[in-house]
């Protein structure tokens, strides 16, 4: 089975210092590259976090502080990440809601821009829950009759993701061997970031989901209480989620103007 790709897909494996994706970094990443040929590239490197790695962490994906030590800072790293997935769409296990979101923290505070405006993300896990209900070790047994030995390290991960999704393919009728289609299937709520603070209503308006605006438009609270914005951006919410409430604030500015 060949995915049926009329641009790249990367799919890709995030182990980190923690879940929280404000706060915590990432210690090693691993990006597989599909081409619509079929042929691949694969990209896989320890990151130095710069903070603590969390003793109960390390018990998880046996990455320690001295594992890292001397490794490259995600800064350091960040244009080649960039650079290989710049013109692909992206693929994960849970990927939409934590590993493209810590993504595009790690790369905003490296100051490399990070958006999804040109491309889909396939979540492999939501296609397997929807189907199965199971884990990432489960689905590989169950679609590929292997075990995975080594869960938990990027590159075992990424590449289990990988046969996973080219197993789904195979297994069920009604999965259409295209990128869009199962971007589609595989997503959940339709957020406007990745954290899920802000999402569209459904004439695909950008609403505030949480604290006492939940469910109003963000142009309307930011007319009516212009203070707002500024303590949203002062708040300790995600970089990317300020980036796209700076975006409809300058929309918002330029349609006044026209």
């Amino acid at each position: 089975m060949q995915l049926n790709l009329n641009k790249p897909i990367c799919f890709f494996d995030l182990e980190t210092t923690g879940i929280n994706i404000s706060k915590d970094r990432v210690v090693e990443i691993s990006i597989l590259k599909v081409h619509p040929d079929g042929t691949e590239e694969t990209y896989t490197k320890r990151v130095n976090p710069t903070i603590p790695i969390p003793p109960e962490v390390t018990l998880v994906h046996g990455i320690s502080d001295a594992d890292v030590a001397d490794a490259p800072t995600f800064k350091d790293i960040a244009k080649d990440v960039h650079n290989m997935i710049k013109d692909s769409d992206l693929g994960g296990f849970n990927s939409n809601r934590f590993d493209i979101p810590l993504l595009a923290e790690e790369m905003l505070r490296a100051e490399v821009d990070f958006d999804m405006k040109n491309r889909v993300a396939v979540d492999v896990q939501t296609i397997f829950h929807k189907m199965e209900q199971r884990t990432l070790s489960a689905a590989y047994k169950f679609y590929c009759d292997k075990n995975l030995d080594d869960a938990h390290s990027a590159e075992a991960d990424t590449k289990a993701t990988y046969e996973v999704l080219k197993a789904q393919l195979s297994k069920y009728d009604n999965l259409e061997n295209d990128t869009k289609f199962l971007a589609d299937f595989s997503s959940r709520k339709k957020f406007a970031d990745f954290a899920g603070f802000l999402i569209f209503n459904k004439k695909g308006e950008e609403c505030f989901s949480f604290g006492k605006h939940k469910g109003k438009r963000v142009v309307d609270i930011m007319e009516q209480e212009p203070g707002y914005f500024g303590w949203l951006l002062n708040a300790d919410f995600p970089l990317y989620t300020k980036k796209v409430l700076t975006a409809i604030k300058l929309r918002q500015f330029n349609n006044k103007l026209d």
